[in-house]
């Protein structure tokens, strides 16, 4: 039996950031309240919230507002949400970004907007909307580039052309995290070249046929990883199936010290240094 299976219900307290939970969803309108109180006393410092459209940039504001420099949000168009209207959502998104930065120049306000996300490609399921993708993409890698602020960057199947937009604005690119990474050595190594980013490693690094247990380890340093949920989504191991949440990531940092053969303190302590080292 394993450390991971002999500790997994015997966690100490150690300290971590959840860099990507959707808290603000519809999926956690009964019990918000719980769910944090329960991230909180299971070491969680801070929870990082990514929009995906119009509606989230309400929510995550809402949610930010109620647990203050606790819970921080992300502004950005998912690639999923992206469609024939994607210049009118994109035009409201960048003046809803845009006013945000002004209340910052306020130094009595808390600061809650710390990235440009969700963002990212899409090519799983279709290629309906790609050129809008593209399009949308680039564009709001150009708002990063811009106002300084890091990008969370969603991407399946499009790891080719995503990289190919970043090379143009590699220069000005402010570092960010590749959200839920799930590829093989070369796809790491390749994202790896982006000074200033990490991966972001979620629950699926304790599924049982996950490769990334003796990938990462291979080519990729502590100092480049951050902890993830994707909550309410992937909950990892033993809560696989169930709803996703901030307090479950325990579970991925003692599979993690398992992979890299170091303390589960030390994945903690290390990967909440690269999340703030990025985002704050």
């Amino acid at each position: 039996m394993t450390r991971y299976e002999l500790r997994k219900s015997e966690f100490s307290i150690m300290n971590y950031i959840d860099t990507h939970t959707h808290i603000d969803g519809e999926e956690f309108c009964d019990d918000r309240d719980l769910v944090i109180q329960r991230a909180r006393e299971a070491g969680a410092v801070k929870l990082l919230v990514p929009a995906i459209n119009l509606e989230s940039l309400r929510t995550i504001s809402e949610v930010c507002e109620s647990y203050p420099d606790y819970c921080y949000g992300m502004m950005g168009l998912h690639p999923e949400d992206v469609n024939g209207d994607y210049e009118q959502v994109l035009a409201q998104i960048k003046g809803e970004i845009d006013a945000e930065l002004s209340r910052h120049e306020n130094p009595t306000t808390l600061r809650r907007l710390i990235a440009i996300g969700e963002v990212g490609l899409d090519f799983y399921w279709s290629r309906e909307f790609e050129n809008e993708q593209l399009e949308a993409f680039e564009r709001q890698v150009e708002w990063s580039v811009e106002t300084g602020l890091p990008l969370m960057i969603h991407c399946r199947k499009a790891q080719n052309e995503m990289v190919r937009i970043l090379r143009r604005y590699e220069k000005g690119l402010h570092g960010g995290v590749f959200h839920c990474f799930t590829g093989n050595e070369h796809e790491a190594q390749e994202l790896l070249q982006f000074e200033g980013f990490a991966l972001g490693i979620g629950g699926v690094l304790t599924f049982k046929k996950s490769n990334l247990p003796t990938t990462l380890p291979t080519v990729v340093p502590l100092s480049r990883i951050v902890l993830e949920t994707d909550a309410p989504y992937m909950a990892p191991v033993p809560h696989r199936g169930e709803r996703n949440e901030s307090s479950f990531i325990p579970y991925i940092i003692e599979r993690m010290a398992e992979a890299y053969g170091v303390e589960p303190e030390e994945v903690a302590r290390t990967t909440t240094d690269n999340a703030e080292r990025i985002f704050f």
